[in-house]
């Protein structure tokens, strides 16, 4: 299958939906909530995030006629065709809803195409408050808007990306142990935190802060962001030859048949260039 048109329709896709969004940042935004996991971020969702998803899905359901393609959406019931077919759509139309409610830049879209085995070999994210896109095919580059991305220099220094203060993590002490592990490890100074957003920019972010990680616990709460939280980044680490795994080191379950959350493995992402190939 050919992936370079597909990803092109991802990203017309993706835009169009930041269109919708950039017309609503100014106005005040009432939200519902829905049913969600243990953290409250995902129970809430707004008009601005279904009205995204319908066009996101305007131009993606012909491909799904054309390639025989599944789709696998927030906003919508699985229905279970993720299984059936060789490849689908994985949709998230607002990822970070409360920041966006909130005025807070940290909220993006995301569109990744997965295959039944659970492989990203597209990652979209488009981020409308800077007007910058994301994108990559399995085997073709990752594209920061129309350029090849050119991952920085590292710092002297580890960064730390999360959703939440260590604190209230399910595992701080361990967290810790690792952080501070990781800083030891590669001779770093210290560290920083940079706290808020949802896990889609969180791991650009972490593209762009290297050296640097995210890293959620594996839970028994349900939770821990779902799988297209994840979906869209894992393909641009994964094409980068940086590390997008579960928390033990093994591929992400990106098509996991009992649920779409990720607590079950937990995930972690890292940007270590003094140690990548």
């Amino acid at each position: 299958m050919n992936l370079l048109p597909l990803k092109q329709t991802a990203i017309e896709a993706a835009l169009a939906a930041g269109k919708i969004i950039r017309s609503y940042m100014d106005l005040e935004i009432r939200f519902q909530q829905k049913d969600g996991g243990s953290n409250y971020a995902s129970q809430v969702v707004t008009h601005v995030d279904k009205e995204c998803e319908a066009e996101i899905l305007r131009h993606l359901r012909p491909t799904c006629e054309t390639h025989n393609l599944a789709l696998l959406t927030e906003e919508t019931d699985d229905d279970g065709s993720r299984f059936e077919k060789d490849y689908f759509w994985c949709i998230d139309p607002i990822d970070g809803t409360l920041a966006f409610i909130r005025k807070e830049p940290w909220f993006s879209v995301s569109i990744a195409l997965v295959s039944r085995q659970g492989e990203s070999v597209i990652g979209v994210v488009y981020d409308p408050s800077t007007d910058t896109l994301y994108h990559g095919a399995k085997g073709h580059g990752v594209y920061r808007n129309d350029s090849p991305w050119v991952v920085p220099e590292p710092n002297d220094y580890l960064t730390y990306l999360t959703d939440k203060p260590i604190d209230i993590t399910p595992h701080p002490e361990e967290l810790r142990q690792l952080l501070e592990g990781t800083v030891d490890a590669l001779d770093l100074s210290g560290m920083r935190v940079i706290q808020g957003g949802g896990s889609v920019l969180n791991a650009i972010r972490v593209l762009e802060h290297p050296p640097s990680c995210m890293i959620k616990h594996p839970k028994k709460e349900i939770g821990g962001g779902s799988i297209w939280d994840f979906a869209s980044t894992a393909c641009l680490f994964q094409e980068l030859g940086f590390r997008a795994t579960n928390f033990e080191g093994g591929p992400l379950d990106l098509n996991r048949e009992d649920s779409t959350f990720m607590h079950h493995e937990g995930v972690y992402y890292a940007c270590e260039p003094r140690e990548k190939g």
